[in-house]
């Protein structure tokens, strides 16, 4: 992407409405996506893990220009739920967004509240079994790795996006 593809990209980004809540994940009112993040205000966001048959876990790498976690490796497919949806639709779009699969029956396991210095949100997680072609969004997504996610598959150079982290530590532990 060019600099003015990444510019038109955020700004875009940013004028997105989305559902602020508070820390008990009550709605509290409709707010711009740019408001929420220079406010800190606590958003509602989803966390898809998406599984291959052969129970290997999707892991991307998040593109440069994203305003949380730049080039951080991210272990779920997902992102903030806009004005009108509910968890699962934003589930829905995101992961036919991000990765190109739709179509596709999603579990949902849990929620939890993420408090970070970086970010608040009431997450959404949910899980697929995908094994057909991914297709990439080149705003977010710059790269894809298979991963076991009961090894050690981190690589000490690289950086992880903490929330989804968290996100897989808790699903794990369920299983």
């Amino acid at each position: 992407m060019d600099e003015h593809q990444v510019e038109a990209y955020l700004q875009a980004s940013g004028s997105e409405r989305v559902i602020h809540v508070d820390e008990q994940d009550r709605e509290l009112g409709i707010v711009s996506r740019a408001d929420a993040q220079s406010q800190g205000l606590i958003t509602r966001c989803t966390f898809i893990f998406v599984f291959n048959s052969r129970g290997e876990l999707c892991v991307h790498q998040r593109t440069p220009h994203k305003r949380l976690y730049p080039s951080f490796w991210d272990v779920a497919a997902g992102g903030v739920v806009a004005a009108g949806e509910s968890y699962l639709q934003g589930a829905e779009r995101e992961l036919a967004e991000e990765l190109g699969v739709a179509g596709v029956p999603l579990t949902e396991h849990f929620r939890f509240f993420f408090n970070s210095a970086d970010s608040q949100l009431w997450a959404g997680v949910f899980s697929c079994c995908w094994d057909g072609p991914l297709t990439l969004q080149p705003e977010e997504v710059q790269a894809v790795r298979w991963v076991d996610p009961r090894s050690d598959w981190q690589r000490p150079d690289e950086q992880y996006a903490p929330d989804s982290q968290e996100a897989l530590a808790r699903l794990l532990r369920q299983s």
